[in-house]
């Protein structure tokens, strides 16, 4: 479908509510780019259907847009999260007198699927960080800097994202604790044991040096040309060693965060901490993982008990 030019009133709160998102609400640069590819979706449609003002957004055109992306075999993640986006916008419009009325206050969508997130078992971790320890064993820089992440990742559960923003300074290796700066500049501090340690001094000493270069900076990983990580990068080479495992669904670095919260309370941590270690502002998202163990633990029930 061709996109037709948005109406200047659609153009200028489209523009001034991506700087919101960005400015106030701090945002990330990927967060963004989806509020307004969802954004440009809803005005594109009721462009479609006539309007030209923003007063004409009604609860109509907002429900049709829902429902022909429905039609057209949409996910039910994805329309629920199109839809949070059109709630957020018209509240935004409201708040700064765009609009007179909020028209997406009775906007429901499909509830969204209970998934549970994909985890590692331990010895699936083991084989993982064993095979990346063999690969650091020659000393080449990349294996080390990829061990060192891997490690880290797994024992702090930070988001990719987190992981390629850290700098050298956020480490404090007596404590052996992790600065790190997550969603909507918030600055946690997170805990990481002996094995990440041991890798991260490792990639600091043998590997970051032969890499380091002008551009460098003050980045804690680096990229083969010396600049600091992307996370693409690592999102790569997380994909390619999972999928080198063979026997588990887990993909790209989130399974490593998610893992590591399972691994937290199934060992018994407090969930209100692991709510601190990962970051979520809100314990029901950390929740989610406690999922996770006891549907672990019934299908080890299942598996072993004679009249399950």
């Amino acid at each position: 479908m061709d996109h037709q030019p948005l109406p200047a009133e659609f153009q200028s709160a489209a523009d001034e509510f991506k700087r919101y998102l960005a400015a106030e609400r701090a945002r990330s640069d990927h967060t963004v780019r989806a509020y307004m590819s969802d954004l440009e979706s809803v005005l594109g449609y009721a462009v479609q259907e006539g309007a030209t003002r923003l007063e004409q957004l009604d609860l109509g055109i907002l429900r049709r847009w829902l429902g022909a992306q429905s039609e057209n075999g949409m996910a039910r993640s994805t329309l629920a999260r199109r839809a949070a986006t059109a709630r957020s916008f018209t509240k935004w419009a409201l708040r700064e007198e765009l609009i007179h009325s909020d028209p997406a206050l009775r906007l429901q969508a499909p509830k969204r699927g209970k998934s549970l997130p994909g985890v590692l078992q331990q010895q699936q971790v083991t084989r993982l960080v064993d095979g990346l320890g063999a690969e650091a064993a020659d000393g080449t820089p990349l294996a080390l800097r990829n061990r060192a992440m891997v490690e880290l990742l797994y024992a702090t559960g930070v988001r990719v994202g987190e992981l390629a923003g850290l700098d050298i300074d956020d480490l404090d290796p007596d404590r052996r604790t992790l600065r790190v700066l997550g969603k909507g500049n918030k600055e946690r501090t997170v805990p990481f044991g002996v094995p990440a340690a041991l890798a991260v001094d490792d990639w600091l000493r043998r590997g970051r040096p032969a890499l380091a270069g002008g551009n460098s900076g003050p980045a804690l990983f680096l990229g083969a040309k010396g600049r600091r990580v992307d996370p693409r990068q690592v999102r790569a080479v997380v994909e390619k060693l999972l999928h080198g495992l063979g026997d588990t669904s887990a993909t790209g670095p989130h399974a490593l965060r998610h893992t590591a919260a399972t691994h937290l309370l199934d060992g018994g941590a407090d969930l209100r901490a692991v709510q601190e270690i990962l970051g979520h502002s809100s314990l029901a998202t950390t929740q989610v993982y406690t999922h996770v163990s006891v549907d672990r633990l019934r299908k080890s029930y299942r598996q072993a008990h004679p009249r399950a």
